[in-house]
């Protein structure tokens, strides 16, 4: 049997087993770090608030998680730095068996400060400790977790945190409320720590196994939800708490529509299928893309555009080594997808350019590649499926970073209508219509997981993703 597929049969039988929290000390290096980037201060850092809509399931926000490790709704952690010293407390919500008859036992007191390391208080006792705080005028506030600040998008609704900041500070005008908190933790989850690494490393392995099962699952005739079903099925029944984005099963026309999840198409026999999912251990998400034939075999213009997206992701790998810079890896597999397309005629030079209109009726320029690859190169993964890495500010690849590799490629159906009515552009559509025939309605992503250590980048995702290997995952075992 081929080894790849062994390995990832051997993974599908194991359940997940790893221990449900981070050291009392990791937690603590983490808020030590936080507070070495902040002045004198009080720094507060509001958790997520139950799910208005009852029973709903409950997530943390990545702060609060980050920091302390509570996973329970209206926790709040307040640290206060003056003087060289630094006090830590978290409010939680108290025990309550009336409560707790509906939605379960409360960690209380002693168990937040197991959990996290810090004194705890009760949740309603944080408002007169705030008070007091904000009405002695001596230090500024910065806050974070559950409020918007500079992420506050135009028109959007305050939180019920923004709205508690506003109404303290009226009281309280000389109190100073900055919102800096979520940047600066957002630079310490860009380097991830060993156990981090390892509950990511343990998301993508299952995501590996669902993704193979659904790769022998696969039949024409079949609906998109079916698959999503047998690779959340999967999630679940080997420790994943759930998937970590809405999963994407995308067939045919679907397959070429970035972030399609209506997932209710019927496969027909021609198709590519994408499947773009991740599962998310104990909050730390994968990110994996599988894009197969339904069945069972490439067509050989299905094998045509494989095969670049897979050669462009073969080099950004080669790019993605500690101590190099990153756009590097993003310029090598864009170099690659820009020759394929001119290869098959998709595009008519490596450098070739359209017609883009814009305000006013001034004509631009852009990329012909980004006709058919018009999303970046990868991303991090963490506490968020589009998680901080290292890279992103300092531009270097580095041990402690998780982060995909997805290039793709998409031929859309309705392309010619999409480009704007110029001359030259209708003489572009007129030069590509037999080849945006052939090729029509063929979406293709490929998307891995890594992660990178002292000893160089590791590839975690190991799903087959070479030609023969899939064809070899979906032929029928006799």
């Amino acid at each position: 049997m081929n080894r790849l597929l062994l390995a990832a049969l051997l993974v599908a039988a194991a359940p997940c087993h790893l221990d449900a929290q981070f050291s009392v000390a990791e937690y603590q290096q983490r808020r030590d770090a936080l507070v070495a980037r902040m002045p004198d201060a009080a720094i507060m850092v509001f958790g997520a608030r139950a799910p208005e809509h009852d029973y709903l399931e409950f997530f943390q926000n990545p702060e609060m998680l980050y920091l302390s490790g509570i996973r329970e709704p209206e926790a709040a952690l307040l640290m206060v730095k003056e003087g060289g010293r630094t006090t830590a407390t978290v409010f939680v919500l108290p025990r309550d068996p009336a409560v707790e008859l509906w939605s379960g036992a409360r960690i209380g007191l002693d168990g937040a400060t197991r959990i996290s390391g810090v004194a705890a208080r009760v949740r309603g006792e944080l408002h007169t400790v705030l008070d007091s705080l904000a009405s002695s005028g001596r230090l500024p506030l910065h806050v974070g977790g559950g409020v918007t600040g500079p992420r506050r998008a135009p028109g959007q609704a305050l939180t019920p945190e923004d709205q508690y900041l506003a109404a303290l500070s009226a009281r309280y005008p000389p109190l100073r409320v900055v919102p800096t908190v979520n940047a600066a933790v957002t630079r310490l989850r860009g380097t991830k720590s060993a156990a981090e690494l390892a509950l990511i490393r343990r998301a993508a392995e299952i995501t590996v196994a669902s993704h193979l099962e659904a790769m022998r699952a696969m039949r024409p005739r079949m609906h998109e939800y079916e698959i999503e079903a047998t690779i959340e099925y999967g999630f679940r029944r080997r420790g994943a708490e759930r998937p970590s984005f809405a999963s994407i099963v995308g067939s045919g026309p679907n397959a070429t529509v970035l972030h399609y999840n209506a997932n209710d198409r019927q496969i027909e026999a021609g198709d590519m299928v994408v499947m773009d999912v991740g599962a998310s251990v104990q909050g730390y998400a994968a990110d994996v893309t599988r894009t197969i034939p339904a069945a069972g075999a490439f067509t050989p213009a299905q094998r045509d555009i494989y095969q670049i997206v897979r050669d462009a992701q073969a080099a950004a790998e080669r790019n993605a080594l500690p101590g190099m810079r990153a756009q590097a890896m993003s310029d090598s597999a864009t170099a690659v997808i820009a020759a394929g397309l001119a290869r098959l005629g998709l595009i008519e030079s490596p450098a070739a350019t359209y017609d883009v209109v814009g305000q006013g009726g001034a004509i631009s320029q852009a990329p012909q590649i980004r006709l058919y690859f018009m999303h970046g190169l990868g991303h991090g993964i963490g506490l968020e499926v589009h998680d901080p890495d290292q890279y992103y500010l300092t531009g270097t690849i580095a041990a402690g970073s998780a982060f995909t590799i997805e290039p793709g490629i998409y031929v859309r159906g309705n392309l010619p209508d999409v480009l704007a009515d110029t001359p030259r552009n209708r003489a572009l559509i007129a030069r590509l219509r037999p080849v945006l025939e052939r090729y029509r309605n063929i979406g293709v992503r490929i998307e891995d997981d890594y992660i990178v250590t002292e000893n160089g980048l590791e590839w975690i995702s190991r799903a087959p993703r070479e030609i023969a290997e899939i064809e070899a995952a979906m032929r029928p075992v006799p």
